[in-house]
């Protein structure tokens, strides 16, 4: 039996939207007693439910599960909802399975989900495959509580066989289903949501996520490292929170050392979301919609808790996990743990005549995509190609470079696309980070360049590089070429120093040009993208050709 400890505070209460002075005393990592003495006391700090991730890919971090919540705490996050079908679609069940050993190293409330698009889509290659039958025995798993976003929302409104199967199990499960459909409205997502699947992370406009809201979806806002969309979509927390949640979906390493779901809190109250219900988005709405094992400071809770200064400026003086003080005055009190190294890498190192593209007979333009700052959506337009003889080249002048993503799990010729908004001026980077497969892209000004960032991915078996005309550098990620073993501080700086020399030094303009990066071979997000097998129109969802006739 743990030793009785004695909280003093102003307790906040979630479900009477009250504040009232008072003290937990915490037995066994469970709320014993709640006493409350009266009025709020502004001598006291305030004790508020921790916060909670709904939606977040660990993987993106770049840090393991146990680096990431070490990290997290700091902030006040108790808790994720994680979605592990980023190293799913490296190593399949093995990586899912890694990532719940990974996460039980620490005091750190994981929440995984069965990934239910491995592999994302049928245009691209993945290092696995998780079918309905493995989607079955996922659910039955304890730490697995819900179905993962439902990324292939064709294969939902047109009735997939293997997509509903899927569904199906999760509904047996009674474990709820997440959803992902960019743009859908009207009909069509009457129909995608009909079958049961009750979120959405992705709306991009009020209209859209509006619409969402009267069939009944919850609706996550998403502030991350590429995609924010908290600007767009707040106001209609002021009259929709009890429906609504805070997600990061992926998060730099660098971000998170510097906030997390606090940060939206705050936005969320300056915005002029009442402070209850700003702090039930980050914690009671998650619980309750997700059946967490996550406390909400009543007797018999699990005591997962937040003291703070005030409730102005939420500084958090301690995070409690099953009443253990896990961070104190931003300091992390999680001991440091290792990471053990799982992967699946299997290509040669390319050469520049593999990456050339030499152009169509009859036929001089050239379709590009047009990368949106901080947006996962690209548009697309077309322009006449520039041309070295019959060879395709990058267009500095305009901003149209050479994207290239290559085969990671097997021999295979790169393919080969352009776009525009990276604002490279010389170099390239790339990355064995690149949604959802994870073969490795690279974006750069001259052959050279891009060969020379792909092959320092190879040599590391995993990573994100940058090649400037003088000097070069790469940041590791041996963990299914994802994520570092290192300590989460560590892999922050680096992440910093390389992110500088990408905006420093090769001119990027782009917030966050290797989380950008990433999503350019995601197929699911419209418009315009490129997997390892072509380019790819996400409207028409079907393969499309690079060069066609002038007009």
């Amino acid at each position: 039996m743990l030793e009785m400890q004695v909280i003093k505070g102003n307790i906040v209460n979630v479900f009477e939207d009250s504040i009232q002075a008072g003290e937990l005393i915490l037995q066994d990592g469970r709320i014993f007693t709640v006493k409350l003495f009266g009025d709020e006391d502004p001598d006291l700090p305030y004790l508020i439910p921790g916060f909670i991730d709904a939606h977040v890919h660990i993987e993106s971090s770049m840090l393991t599960p146990a680096q990431f919540g070490r990290l997290a705490v700091v902030h006040g996050t108790v808790a994720t909802v994680s979605d592990p079908h980023e190293i799913a679609n490296v190593l399949g069940v093995e990586g899912v399975e890694y990532m719940i050993e990974d996460g039980n190293q620490i005091p750190f409330k994981f929440y995984f989900g069965a990934p239910s698009c491995v592999p994302a889509t049928d245009f691209e290659s993945a290092g696995a495959v998780i079918d309905s039958g493995q989607i079955e025995k996922l659910l039955e798993k304890e730490e697995i509580v819900y179905l993962a976003e439902m990324m292939n929302f064709p294969g939902v409104i047109y009735e997939n066989e293997e997509v509903l199967a899927k569904i199906a199990a999760a509904h047996r499960k009674s474990k709820p289903i997440d959803g992902h459909a960019p743009g859908l409205m009207g009909e069509e997502a009457k129909k995608y949501f009909s079958k049961g699947i009750s979120t959405d992370h992705e709306c991009f406009t009020l209209e859209e996520a509006e619409g969402k809201l009267k069939l009944g979806v919850k609706i996550l806002i998403r502030e991350g490292s590429a995609a924010k969309n908290f600007e767009a979509l707040i106001p209609l927390a002021v009259e929709n929170a009890h429906q609504m949640m805070f997600c990061s979906d992926d998060k730099h390493p660098d971000d998170l050392v510097e906030g997390h779901i606090n940060r939206l809190v705050l936005r969320a109250i300056d915005a002029g979301v009442d402070i209850f219900d700003a702090l039930r988005m980050a914690s009671l709405n998650p619980v309750l919609h997700y059946g967490l094992s996550v406390g909400l400071l009543r007797e018999g809770d699990m005591a997962d808790f937040l003291i703070v200064k005030n409730l102005k400026e939420l500084e958090i003086q301690a995070t409690f996990i099953d009443g253990e003080k896990v961070a104190e005055n931003g300091n992390s009190l999680i001991s440091k743990v290792e990471s053990r190294i799982v992967n699946n890498f299997n290509c040669r190192p390319v050469n520049t005549s593999q990456i050339s593209f030499i152009s169509q007979e009859g036929k001089d333009d050239i379709r590009v995509i047009k990368v949106e700052d901080r947006q996962l959506i690209t548009g697309s337009f077309i322009t006449r190609a520039v041309m070295n003889g019959k060879e395709l080249e990058a267009d500095l002048e305009n901003d149209v470079l050479k994207l290239v993503v290559y085969n990671r799990y097997q021999l295979a010729e790169p393919a080969i696309a352009f776009i525009q908004g990276f604002g490279l001026k010389e170099g390239a980077i790339a990355s064995s980070v690149a949604h959802d497969s994870h073969n490795i892209i690279a974006v750069g000004v001259d052959d050279a360049s891009i060969t020379e960032a792909i092959n320092l991915i190879i040599r590391e078996k995993g990573g994100v590089s940058a090649v400037s005309n003088e000097k070069m550098g790469v940041l590791p990620l041996p963990v299914a070429g994802l994520m570092s073993n290192k300590d989460a501080e560590v892999v922050a700086e680096d992440y910093k120093q390389i992110d500088a020399f990408c905006k420093e030094i090769l001119g990027s303009k782009l917030k966050s040009p290797f989380m950008s990066l990433s999503f350019m071979a995601l197929l699911v997000i419209p418009s315009l993208k490129l997997s390892d097998k072509g380019l790819f129109d996400g409207e028409k969802f079907e393969f499309t050709d690079l060069m066609l006739e002038s007009e």
